[in-house]
This record gives C-alpha cells, sequence and structure tokens, in this order.
C-alpha cells in the first residue's frame, strides 16, 4: 500500500486565524489595586450620608414685635395684708422701669399673639396691676398668674385663641442659657385647679431668667418666645428683692405631709418665695416701630 507525499496546503480563500492584539493600555489586576479601589470608594461620601451631616437648621429668633412692662414697687404693702384678705390700694408705689421685650412671631406665632393681646388688653383681660408672684433668686421670677381682680391677679381671659404650641415639641428648642429671656410658664405654672378645670382655660403665666447664669432645669418644660431688649437692669432689681423662704424644719414636715397625700402641703408651699416687697406691673401695652421686623439684638 503506498502512500502520497504530496503535502497538503491550505487553500488561498481561507485565511489563517491571528491572535488578538492586546491593548496597549491594559493593566493586570493585582492585590494592590483592589486595596486601593475599596479604600477610594469608602471614602466617597453618599448624597444620604452627606445631607446627615448637615448642620441643623438654627431656629428663626427674628423680633417681629416689641412690648413693654412698667413695674412698680410698694415697700410696705405687704404688711398690710393675708393669704385670705384682699389687697389694699398701694398709694405709695414707687416705679423700678420699663422693660422692654422682643418677641419671636415666626418660631412660636401663637404663644406671641396671646402674649401681645394680654399687655394691650384686647382679649378682656391684662396684666397690668398684676403681681410678680415668685421670685427665685438667681435664677427667674414668675408673673401672670389667673384669679381675681381684687387680689392683683389676672382674671382669666375670655378671648384668646387655644395654644396648640404647648403640645408641639419645636416650640421647645430654645434654652433658658442667659439673664432676660422671656418664656411661657408651663412647669411652673401655679395657678388654682378650679381655673384649670375650665374648658377656656388659657395659660398665660410667663417668667422671666435673671441670671447670673443659664438655668437648665427649665427647658424642654417652658416655652420661650422672647427677650429683654431694655431694662435688663430692672429685672436684676427685681431678683435681689427678698423673699420669704421656710425654715429646713417646715420643709421637712411639709415634705412629709405631701408623701401621706395631705392637701395643706401643696396649699402652703404657695407661699415660698413669695417676695416681701410687692412689685406689681403697673402699665403695658405695644411698641410700635419702623421696620416689620426686627433682627435679634440677643444670641
Amino acid at each position: 500500500m503506498a502512500f502520497s507525499s504530496r503535502l497538503v496546503t491550505p487553500s488561498p480563500l481561507l485565511p489563517l486565524p491571528q491572535p488578538k492584539p492586546k491593548p496597549k493600555h491594559a493593566h493586570l489586576l493585582t492585590r494592590r489595586s483592589l486595596l486601593l479601589l475599596s479604600t477610594t470608594s469608602l471614602s466617597l461620601p453618599s448624597p444620604l450620608t452627606a445631607a446627615a451631616d448637615l448642620p441643623p437648621t438654627p431656629p428663626d429668633t427674628t423680633i417681629t414685635d416689641r412690648v413693654f412692662m412698667d413695674f412698680n414697687i410698694c415697700p410696705n404693702f405687704i404688711s398690710n395684708r393675708t393669704l385670705a384678705t384682699e389687697l389694699l390700694p398701694c398709694p405709695d408705689s414707687e416705679p423700678m422701669g420699663r422693660v422692654v421685650f422682643g418677641l419671636y412671631g415666626k418660631l412660636v406665632p401663637i404663644t406671641v399673639s396671646n402674649f401681645k393681646s394680654m399687655c394691650t388688653g384686647s382679649c378682656g383681660s391684662s396684666y397690668k396691676d398684676t403681681l410678680v408672684q415668685k421670685i427665685f433668686p438667681g435664677q427667674f421670677f414668675v408673673a401672670g398668674r389667673q384669679g381675681r381682680k381684687d387680689r392683683w391677679e389676672v382674671p382669666p381671659p375670655v378671648d384668646l385663641e387655644r395654644n396648640l404650641e404647648t403640645v408641639d415639641s419645636k416650640a421647645f428648642i430654645l434654652e433658658h442659657s442667659r439673664p432676660g429671656v422671656l418664656s411661657l410658664c408651663l412647669s411652673e405654672n401655679d395657678d388654682d385647679d378650679e381655673i384649670k378645670l375650665d374648658p377656656n382655660y388659657r395659660n398665660v403665666e410667663f417668667l422671666i431668667t435673671t441670671g447670673p447664669g443659664p438655668c437648665p432645669d427649665l427647658d424642654n418644660k417652658n416655652i420661650v418666645f422672647g427677650t429683654v431688649l431694655e431694662g435688663l437692669d430692672v429685672v436684676t432689681a427685681i431678683a435681689s428683692i427678698p423673699t420669704y423662704k421656710p425654715a429646713e424644719r417646715i420643709r421637712q414636715i411639709n415634705d412629709l405631709a405631701e408623701f401621706f397625700g395631705d392637701e395643706r402641703a401643696q396649699n402652703a408651699r404657695t407661699i415660698w418665695n413669695r417676695p416681701l416687697k410687692t412689685v406689681f406691673i403697673s402699665d403695658c401695652g405695644e411698641l410700635t416701630v419702623t421696620k416689620p421686623s426686627l433682627s435679634p439684638t440677643l444670641p
């Protein structure tokens, strides 16, 4: 059997397969490049992370309204009264000075509107001729307690909007961080329970911080709605008036009575921190301004 020795040559019509050229800039994926790639990807912030790192929007403390209060003092007034008697006229009162408040109408508009109405008397009631009820030395003083007019307490207002800001967490953002903070008194409110049970009850009691330091115990419990623009010296003078302080033994007996549910314990505490010289608001009202809004003068 014979075999042909002729070689089979490929057809010229069929091209031979050529190897694909490698890219000129091809890179090998090494462990080092993977490490660099992962580090770079971790360092780039995502949109959500960047948004979370943004500082919160500061509260709008633009002063939209200004009101004033004139304070007088009766040196001998307290000696002519008891807890159960009506207040007597005070012909020998001495002026202490005027305090001007700037109100944050954009932050808490309802609270500001109600306070302004109480200063002007447009709601059927007013702070005029009412007492500074309590003074807490080195902290704040309280005024605007509701009750009987013949006892120089605030008559319950009849035409005030219901303040829904008292249940809004955004209304409690500002802190009592310095002297001259004006705040709606909620935690320290001492209106009679009979008045509070009225379905038309509106809280109008307020407090003013006197310094020298902050009052963190008031934060998140009371609504800051303004600041003292003028008359901080008057606020300091009110804060310096001596107050009634019970002896330590009386405090212990009162705590024990409260523990056993004696209602007289709470009634006895109503005279604690009362000023020994009667201070009252002799006049109050709204001040008109040239511009519709004022920038806050205090931080």
